[in-house]
């Protein structure tokens, strides 16, 4: 049974975890084919596949070169629908390739193509 509060005692809300993620990742590999720009400014087109997915975005791994908050664009080949994305974060090169984060510029949660995603991907509309 809960304590009664004190009239002295405020009641505040719970703060939300800065770190917290939008919306549950998924291990998924999806075929993907990225294209954009490099970090030295050449055009580019990849084949990749992702690693990780969530309603904002994806974990990919790529060999081009890219640098944070570099606009890149992510097509799903199995649906050929293509969407702008923004690095958000470029880990350490392993094998010839960087895991890239990469967050879509607008939302998608069907992007993905997923039959039953996570609850958390309904993003509201504006």
């Amino acid at each position: 049974m809960p304590l009664p509060l004190s009239p002295h005692q405020e009641i505040t809300p719970l703060a939300i975890d800065a770190g917290r993620r939008r919306s549950m990742r998924v291990l998924l590999s999806v075929p993907i084919l990225v294209s954009g720009k490099s970090a030295d400014q050449k055009d580019f087109t990849e084949e990749a596949r992702t690693l990780v997915v969530n309603a904002h975005g994806a974990l990919i791994s790529l060999e081009a070169r890219v640098a944070p908050n570099q606009e890149i664009t992510i097509a799903n080949k199995a649906t050929r629908q293509a969407l702008q994305c923004r690095v958000v974060h470029v880990g350490n090169a392993q094998g010839g390739k960087v895991q890239l984060g990469v967050e879509f510029v607008k939302p998608s949660p069907t992007f993905w193509q997923i039959d039953f995603p996570p609850d958390d991907w309904v993003v509201p509309e504006d």
